[in-house]
């Protein structure tokens, strides 16, 4: 009875042992040093030419393949790969942590160009959904349009579709911008917390549901908002980045920037759970 009572009056870290470790004497291993400027690139990375071009097709190779042979051109120190014949395959120019001159002349499927650091990609076509997903820095062109999830959970770099995007654009975003010439699905912004989102038509219903921070800038109409997604006085400061971004993407150059709308979070959801039943109905 008495071990319970000790049991019980132990914390939950004090009960996982965790009180017993020993911090003293412990070293701290440095992974960058300034004087080692190789340490700042990815491992496997390549010193490639911009003006050293090449090309692809990947009529009749896989995804796995055609992303090996993408990664043995950069390793030649090619610069700038035209991908041939894409024909919508899913996973393509996945990865890619270099710098690059990627262009695919066609479309993509699902999961296009996800998880890359630092290439600047063109598609002369159109993708499918979650196109540049977990992106980390660069700039990627769709020509046409592009399906759901556009953008999901990006964290920085310039993501442009000069045609229309799918449902759920942007969804976890958590830094980077997205640019769209055309119309949004709905749930565009759902969760976001961090970036920018600019929509130069209309978008669809429960617009930046549940975002935490971040802004939306809509041309058009907005078929609602979502919970806690509320409209902004847009500032000198907001037209002059989009006048310097949409000028980046080759779009929007007739759209009055003073008449679109800015959204941001609202803040209620911040601490849902500190709040009282009567503001949680307020707030969802």
């Amino acid at each position: 009875m008495a071990n319970l009572k000790t049991a019980e009056k132990k914390t939950k870290a004090q009960s996982m042992g965790m009180h017993t470790e020993v911090l003293t004497g412990k070293t701290q291993q440095k992974f960058f040093n300034p004087d080692e400027a190789e340490n700042f690139f990815y491992w496997g990375t390549h010193d490639v030419d911009f003006n050293k071009r090449t090309e692809l097709d990947v009529k009749d190779l896989d995804c796995k393949q055609a992303n090996e042979k993408i990664d043995i051109l950069m390793s030649e120190g090619y610069g700038t790969i035209v991908i041939k014949n894409p024909q919508g395959k899913h996973s393509l120019g996945v990865g890619i942590l270099n710098k690059l001159n990627l262009i695919f002349e066609g479309s993509l499927g699902y999961f296009g160009v996800g998880a890359i650091d630092g290439p600047i990609v063109t598609v002369k076509g159109r993708v499918g959904w979650s196109c540049a997903e977990n992106m980390m820095a660069g700039k990627v062109v769709i020509e046409k349009n592009a399906g759901s999830c556009f953008g999901a959970a990006i964290r920085g770099g310039d993501l442009i579709c000069k045609g229309s995007v799918g449902a759920r654009t942007g969804i976890d975003q958590k830094g980077g911008s997205i640019i769209v010439g055309g119309d949004a699905g709905a749930f565009t912004g759902f969760m976001m917390q961090r970036g920018r989102i600019v929509i130069l038509g209309d978008v669809g219903i429960n617009l930046g549901d549940s975002m935490y921070d971040g802004t939306i800038y809509v041309g058009g109409k907005i078929g609602s908002f979502g919970s806690d997604a509320v409209e902004s006085p847009i500032t000198k400061s907001d037209i002059d980045w989009l006048t310097r971004k949409l000028k980046v993407a080759e779009i929007g150059s007739n759209v009055d920037l003073s008449k679109m709308t800015k959204v941001v979070a609202g803040k209620k959801l911040w601490n849902y759970d500190a709040l009282e039943p009567t503001e949680r109905k307020g707030a969802i």
